[in-house]
């Protein structure tokens, strides 16, 4: 009945457009996963990564939703990605890691946001792979938003020594995917990626919602 009338008052919508859905659909409307560009394979290299992928390009719908997700407090977001992410993961063949973790906030944007998008994100995706995911950083130094920042330069010297491994006791020898919600640049995965290889781990792939376009071949 509660279930009932919460449909009634907040009837579901597209996570991407906000049409409102019919009956048969879930999560997205017929129009946008038809229409929906896939992440082409990447070749950009990201320094310190093996190798890393992303489900769509960070623009139109994609970016407002993602947006929506981290500002406007649409946490219900978090495991409706995990979801389609899971099944890209398993597409891509990239389920063969000794555990999964994630890129971290601040502890200062995470008070002032109330939540970490990307830990909600991984921990359902884990959950959707039948997995756990594992907290290995910390960022324990605050930054300005990487999305303030032009030129890739400034956004590398942002983040450098900006992360801590927790433990490395966790991570040593082993082969981890590492889960961020949009790639751009590539340095904040990069650093969480060296800062865990100098600890010991063996590899450290990655995968996220979006990436930029200018990364197409």
């Amino acid at each position: 009945m509660i279930q009932r009338l919460m449909q009634l008052l907040y009837p579901p919508k597209c996570i991407l457009c906000q049409t409102l859905l019919d009956k048969k659909e879930t999560d997205l409307c017929h129009k946008c996963r038809t229409t929906l560009e896939d992440c082409i394979p990447l070749k950009k290299n990201i320094s310190f990564v093996a190798s890393w992928q992303a489900m769509w390009y960070y623009k139109d719908g994609v970016r407002d939703s993602i947006l929506r997700y981290k500002f406007n407090g649409r946490i219900s977001y978090g495991p409706v990605y995990a979801r389609f992410l899971a099944l890209r993961l398993m597409q891509w063949e990239m389920t063969d890691f000794d555990l999964i973790t994630w890129v971290p906030i601040s502890a200062k944007r995470r008070r002032k946001r109330g939540f970490d998008q990307v830990k909600i994100l991984c921990v359902h995706t884990a959950r959707e792979l039948g997995r756990k995911a594992t907290a290995t950083l910390k960022k324990h130094r605050h930054t300005p938003a990487q999305s303030s920042l032009p030129h890739p330069s400034q956004r590398r010297a942002n983040v450098l020594g900006a992360y801590r491994v927790i433990d490395p006791k966790t991570v040593v020898g082993k082969r981890i995917l590492l889960l961020d919600d949009v790639i751009t640049t590539g340095s904040t995965v990069s650093e969480c990626a060296r800062v865990l290889l100098t600890a010991g781990a063996k590899e450290v792939y990655c995968a996220a919602i979006a990436a930029t376009s200018y990364t197409k071949r």
